[in-house]
């Protein structure tokens, strides 16, 4: 399954359920929204999360957020 937190959710679209799965089905997959004390928690909270997921091929935008 996808990691959670009671901090962070995990919001997905092209996936598909496997079993206890949740595996790729093609474009935009995954957005991870956090909260925190401030940005820079907030922004870690995230960063955490996406360490526990992976797939083939995983990319993530690191410039989301800044234009504040």
């Amino acid at each position: 399954g996808l990691p959670s937190c009671p901090k962070s959710t995990v919001f997905h679209a092209g996936t598909k359920i496997d079993g206890d799965s949740v595996l790729t089905n093609g474009g935009r997959v995954l957005a991870v929204t956090s909260v925190g004390e401030d940005f820079e928690q907030t922004l870690e909270q995230s960063y955490k999360i996406i360490q526990d997921i992976s797939f083939e091929g995983i990319y993530f935008r690191k410039d989301i957020g800044f234009d504040l």
